[in-house]
């Protein structure tokens, strides 16, 4: 359950302003920068790649034995996490603020560095406050804290997207990002406000141990066979909503759609939605095993977005986009609840923080390495449909006359030539229809390797 703002005890209000301190830079380098880019006319294969910049989250866990074994000089006398966190969260005020005063149009590359600098400080942020909460109270408080966290990360979100997007279309971006760093300062007084606790039974593992030990675990609990199979099922079940993820507010951009219209009613629209998902994602993880819940999972993935490659293609409709969202946003929900259970139960206790660390590594870095790509398929897949159509346009009008010629359906004939205008337009619209069919397609292979593993191991799915 989430807490009360009213009862909130200083270790909750710690963790709500940890946790918007966490989720705002995240959100600010990914779909919402994405945006910028969009309204600054950055090409969508540009935009694409900007999706690498979060790679630093996928791969935290090769960084996270530093934020174990050592803390940052002057600042550890607040404690070792502490010193981590203040450093990192000063060090993205500053990022932010650098970003809102470069302009992508005239200086791409400092901008992207600059969004990658960002990114890195984010990731070892994550470390510190997850390490900082784990270690803050016992087990029977983390739940309570862990929903602070969710509480914090939840409103940065919806800030950092809908709210930068109504902010941005009344005054600036520059403006929307120097706010926003200003915003940041809520984190270090969330870290100040309780006292770091000690870990006296942490265990210092070296970097090449901090590996090598959890993946040995995994392999000797399941077997090689086994093993490998959950690494598959975990490396491509989120392909499609990771992969979409990144240029889906271009996408509506593209489609017609203002700034207020995104935020307003889609965002809100899908914050909402995916609350539902949480909840439906949990009943079916009690109502059946995990394996077939995944199943589910990944077979909504793939319908709703086989709604979007529709919404293409489609006169513009705010109210069909918004019933879109929201099927999609339930189905995130159901994937992102019950991805993480199943994650959870994968997890030895005796490496609970390394080996959790490195299945979501793993989950993600796939698909973070695809979504880079996903401006250039689009791209491509424009490319191609142009050259096609403007072929056709080319051919028709002969073939036209030819049966006109013969008396033949001359009205019919009239209507399926196609202006050069249209044929640019349309080629857009098909590209990105051909790019969400081809993405829900990813989910497939995952469903094939949860039914191998449902078949192989009946007994440990249950």
């Amino acid at each position: 359950m989430m807490p009360s703002l009213k009862i909130l005890n200083n270790k909750q209000l710690s963790m709500v302003l940890l946790g918007f301190a966490s989720g705002l830079p995240y959100m600010l380098i990914f779909s919402t920068l994405a945006t910028w880019l969009a309204v600054a006319d950055i090409d969508i294969k540009t935009i694409g790649f900007f999706a690498w910049v979060t790679l630093t989250y996928s791969l935290k866990v090769l960084w996270a034995p530093l934020v174990d074994n050592f803390s940052i000089p002057f600042l550890n006398k607040y404690g070792k996490r502490k010193s981590w966190i203040i450093s990192m969260q000063i060090l993205i005020i500053f990022g932010l603020f650098a970003l809102s005063i470069t302009n992508p149009a005239s200086d791409l590359k400092s901008f992207a560095c600059i969004a990658f600098f960002i990114a890195l400080c984010g990731s070892f942020n994550d470390i510190a406050v997850d390490a900082f909460r784990i270690e803050l109270a016992e087990i029977e408080e983390q739940a309570s804290l862990a929903a602070g966290y969710q509480l914090g990360y939840r409103a940065a979100i919806l800030l950092a997207s809908s709210g930068a997007l109504i902010i941005a279309s009344r005054t600036s971006w520059e403006f929307v990002y120097q706010a926003m760093s200003l915003i940041m300062i809520f984190g270090i007084i969330g870290s100040l406000i309780v006292k770091e606790n000690d870990n006296p039974s942490l265990v210092k593992l070296s970097i090449l141990n901090s590996f090598w030990m959890p993946l040995k675990d995994f392999y000797k609990r399941f077997g090689l066979y086994l093993a490998s199979l959950l690494l598959l099922i975990i490396s491509t079940y989120r392909l499609t909503d990771i992969i979409t993820g990144q240029i889906t507010n271009v996408f509506y951009i593209k489609m017609g759609f203002s700034l207020d219209e995104i935020a307003l009613v889609v965002k809100f629209i899908a914050l909402g939605a995916s609350l539902v998902g949480f909840y439906l994602g949990t009943f079916f993880v009690k109502r059946f095993d995990i394996s077939k819940a995944l199943i589910i999972g990944a077979f909504l993935v793939m319908l709703t977005n086989l709604f979007f490659a529709y919404i293409a293609i489609s006169e513009k409709s705010l109210i069909s986009l918004s019933i879109i969202v929201a099927l999609d946003s339930i189905a995130a929900g159901v994937v992102g609840t019950v991805n993480i259970t199943f994650l959870t139960s994968l997890v030895s206790k005796k490496y609970t923080a390394f080996q959790y660390a490195l299945l979501t590594s793993i989950m993600m870095l796939m698909g973070k390495i695809l979504s880079g790509f996903s401006g250039t398929i689009i791209d491509s897949f424009r490319s191609i449909i142009f050259k096609a159509m403007t072929l056709a346009k080319e051919i028709r009008p002969s073939i036209g006359d030819v049966i006109n010629s013969a008396g033949l359906m001359p009205q019919e004939i009239s209507n399926i030539v196609i202006s050069a205008n249209n044929i640019v337009v349309k080629s857009y619209d098909y590209a990105w229809m051909f790019f969400y069919i081809s993405t829900s397609f990813l989910t497939i292979p995952s469903i094939i390797f949860i039914i191998i593993y449902i078949r192989r191991n009946k007994n440990h799915s249950e």
